[in-house]
């Protein structure tokens, strides 16, 4: 049994529909920046080689568009933390205050307001990515506890089942990861490492129903994906041969790409819209439970730092500076 409804996911995919195009702007802006830098690299290769004969004019091409794929890929690598901060956490905030039943500001765009709600909590990108990334951690600290479990029951063949199952899980926690960002925003809680720690706890407690949850969400996302990884692979090698010294693998690398950015767009923000779901009804009226902040401390370095941050941790407060002497008596005159 799912702990989410499929119709609701739908319904908050179009009423965040201004995030669902931004996520389209974004994400295929990053697939035609890697294609038209793979295009230019090879045509600068196969021109500086044009002395040479069609073999050499050929491997000058693919090094060349090998070049420009890498270093566009290398520069987005580092852009990363930004579409978590604007793209991802933003549509997430928007979600959460939909599926509480708050309606947005008319006053401003769903964009801004997510924007600043995100802000509010994480102040600036790195802190959200910094706990993104040890959050991943902690999760597969989790996966692996459960696992283990199960590994030593007295079945044939179930270290080698669960094996698989540890591996599929695992590509699952891609699905989970911001559901326990979207803890911090729904709290609204001014120590998003404090936050961070109560959802990893909550989530251990709810570990069995949210990785059925995720396991099922994770067929359906990578079956679609494959699905379109398929259709996209004649485009795809129709650009390949449009290109100087046509690669060999271009076009599965560029159906691979297109693959990416549907799923990236459109089908992952349905699964994170269930995922938030099911976490929410797991947890809702649940305290954390200590028995799993201790099983969490012994095995998991990352939840331990975020515990540790989350203890050093100072809110930032306005602060109003005093009046000048001078221009206090004046107010008082």
């Amino acid at each position: 049994m799912l702990d989410f409804s499929i119709v609701r996911s739908f319904g908050l995919m179009a009423r965040t529909l201004p995030f669902l195009l931004l996520r389209v702007v974004v994400y295929f802006g990053i697939i035609c920046a890697l294609v038209l830098t793979t295009g230019a690299g090879a045509g600068i290769g196969w021109g500086m080689a044009g002395i040479g004969d069609q073999a050499a004019r050929a491997g000058s091409a693919f090094w060349g568009g090998t070049i420009g794929f890498g270093v566009t890929a290398a520069v987005l690598f580092f852009l990363r933390e930004y579409i978590l901060y604007i793209v991802k956490a933003g549509h997430i905030a928007v979600m959460v205050e939909l599926l509480d039943g708050e309606s947005l500001p008319d006053s401003k765009g769903q964009i801004a307001h997510a924007k600043e709600v995100v802000t509010e909590r994480f102040l600036q990108a790195s802190i959200l990515f910094a706990i993104d990334q040890l959050v991943k951690g902690v999760l597969g600290a989790i996966t692996g506890l459960i696992q283990g479990v199960a590994s030593f029951l007295p079945i044939p063949g179930v270290r080698q089942i669960m094996g698989l199952v540890r591996a599929f899980l695992r590509v699952s926690i891609g699905l989970v990861d911001e559901v326990i960002l979207a803890h911090a925003i729904r709290t609204r809680s001014d120590n998003p490492w404090d936050s961070a720690r109560t959802a990893l706890v909550l989530y251990g407690q709810n570990a069995r129903p949210m990785m059925r949850n995720a396991a099922f969400l994770t067929i359906l996302v990578y079956g679609l994906s494959l699905i379109i990884f398929l259709l996209m692979l004649t485009p795809a090698a129709a650009l390949v041969y449009a290109m100087p010294g046509a690669w060999s693998a271009g076009g599965i690398v560029f159906a691979l790409l297109f693959a990416w950015g549907i799923k990236a767009a459109l089908i992952e923000p349905f699964a994170i819209a269930c995922m938030l779901q099911a976490f929410f009804k797991l947890t809702d009226n649940q305290t954390p439970d200590p028995t799993w902040d201790t099983k969490l401390s012994q095995i998991s370095r990352k939840f331990n730092r975020i515990k540790e941050k989350s203890g050093l941790w100072t809110p930032v407060v306005a602060v109003t500076a005093p009046l000048p002497e001078a221009l206090a008596h004046q107010n008082t005159e």
